[in-house]
């Protein structure tokens, strides 16, 4: 888990010394909000303010995507998937 201190632009500047855990990329526009596991939850939030509906995980031992409309995973071929949408088990 990282803290943010400094503010500005992004989730560094939202947070305001709030600790975050996974930051999340919009595919559709490049906003960087941090992930539902942490406090601010912003990408969900940029999800609902634009529509825009998938996400890159940043995190460097993730390799995956994720559809807040169709509540799916999102995974490349050759990259230990089947190239296939899975479901977030409940």
């Amino acid at each position: 888990m990282r803290t943010a201190a400094a503010a500005g632009p992004g989730p560094a500047g939202r947070l305001r010394g709030w600790s975050w855990v996974r930051l999340r990329r919009c595919v559709t526009c490049g906003h960087v909000g941090c992930c539902d596991s942490s406090r601010g939850r912003h990408a969900h939030d940029h999800h609902v303010r634009s529509g825009h509906p998938v996400v890159l995980s940043l995190a460097s031992d993730e390799d995956w995507a994720w559809c807040f409309t169709d509540e799916v995973f999102l995974v490349r071929s050759g990259h230990g998937g089947s190239g296939q949408a899975r479901r977030q088990p409940r």
